[in-house]
């Protein structure tokens, strides 16, 4: 039984085209709250509220598709994918609530059951309990969280505060979302569908508890907007323009040839119509723009902290195992948030 033939998307991929998103979030007026420390105004992976001078509430919800076929793997992905965003804030994870969409007529509760599970065991890996939820029967599954967590009001790492001269930093590889279409097409190898798999389940909490012993000006989590959405995300909010060197950015295996081969998620075209004129490609063919615009499911931190800080940063990874995390390129002085690709 496999569980994306039941989709007409994958994981992230199948988020709303951003443009369409900002125009309707642009027409709705926030309401003021000065307890409010992270709303909706930088686009950030989590919204704080303020409860006293030690402690503010951080909170967010993702869910999505099915990224795999296996039940119990599209679990644990989705949970490691929506406490990301706590991690993405300096933030601590303390509890979770489940969201479901279920097609109960067309699928065997089994097969829910492995979702939660799967789901519940990230969460336990995460140090965290899942307390309920809310379910509806959908004909398309969906599955995800709303996470909990805290931080001190003083310790919030946003996506905005990067500074000329910080070094950005990638923890995961690229290419989720082109190996998931070439899976669910039958043209990744069993190997390689493992691979994929046990990185998009990898939660973001190692490479985030060593952050929080380094200066770090901005972070976020790369997923459905892809690398260079997130990170005009980043450089607009920071108000600085960055420059990334495209031979330094790590690639899933086979993913550069699958997107030759023209093996690209709709998410990943719109992602590139979305941030086209707001990035310099120079010379970089449009397999290579695209690559770059990828629709990530459950993707690494983007990191920038200042230079002598960001080696020391990186090789604390790599004694942790994160051996895929590397310097991605730097951001250059302040400005517009313009990115230029090398």
């Amino acid at each position: 039984m496999k569980l994306t033939h039941y989709t007409h998307g994958l994981g992230c991929a199948c988020k709303i085209q951003p443009q369409h998103l900002e125009s309707v979030l642009a027409r709705l007026k926030p309401l003021f709250d000065p307890k409010v420390l992270v709303g909706t105004e930088t686009s950030d992976d989590a919204t704080v509220y303020k409860i006293n001078d030690d402690t503010a509430i951080v909170q967010t919800l993702d869910f999505f598709t099915p990224i795999v076929d296996d039940p119990y793997d599209f679990g644990a992905i989705a949970a490691a994918n929506a406490l990301s965003d706590i991690y993405a804030m300096g933030a601590t994870p303390l509890f979770a609530l489940n969201i479901v969409g279920f097609p109960e007529d067309t699928l065997p509760m089994q097969v829910l059951e492995k979702i939660l599970q799967g789901a519940q065991d990230k969460a336990a890996e995460a140090g965290i309990a899942i307390l309920g939820g809310h379910t509806i029967e959908d004909p398309e599954p969906k599955y995800g969280m709303v996470v909990t967590g805290r931080v001190h009001p003083d310790e919030i790492i946003k996506n905005e505060g990067a500074r000329p001269g910080d070094v950005l930093i990638l923890t995961k590889p690229l290419g989720t979302g082109i190996l998931s279409t070439a899976i669910k097409r039958g043209m990744v190898d069993e190997k390689l569908q493992k691979e994929v798999t046990r990185l998009m389940a990898t939660l973001n909490k190692i490479p985030a508890e060593i952050m929080k012993n380094y200066p770090v000006h901005a972070c976020t989590d790369v997923t459905g907007f892809g690398l260079l959405g997130h990170l005009k995300e980043m450089s607009s909010a920071s108000k600085c323009d960055v420059q990334i060197d495209f031979e330094k950015v790590p690639f899933l295996r086979e993913v550069k040839n699958l997107a030759t081969a023209g093996i690209i998620p709709g998410g990943t075209y719109n992602n590139l119509e979305f941030v086209k004129d707001f990035i310099d490609f120079g010379n970089r063919t449009r397999t290579d723009q695209l690559l770059l615009c990828d629709a990530q499911t459950s993707g690494g931190l983007l990191v920038a902290l200042p230079k002598k800080e960001a080696a020391d940063y990186l090789n604390e990874l790599h004694k942790n195992k994160i051996t895929d995390a590397v310097a991605i390129g730097r951001f250059l002085k302040k400005g517009t948030g313009n990115i230029r690709v090398l």
